[in-house]
């Protein structure tokens, strides 16, 4: 599964740890993140992410 990066902030997405604080379990791909998921740094939504 591909790594995905903050375009805002740099944080880094990566489906291995998933976000479960924020309703990703260890494994999601990020296709698969719910579309009101956001960033956990900067809150901006996932059109603002890029493939690393």
């Amino acid at each position: 599964m591909e790594k995905w990066v903050c375009t805002v902030c740099g944080y880094v997405y990566d489906p291995e740890a998933g976000d479960p604080d924020n309703g990703a379990a260890p494994g999601t791909a990020f296709e698969d993140i719910p579309s009101g998921w956001v960033c956990p740094l900067c809150n901006v939504g996932k059109d603002l992410f890029e493939k690393e």
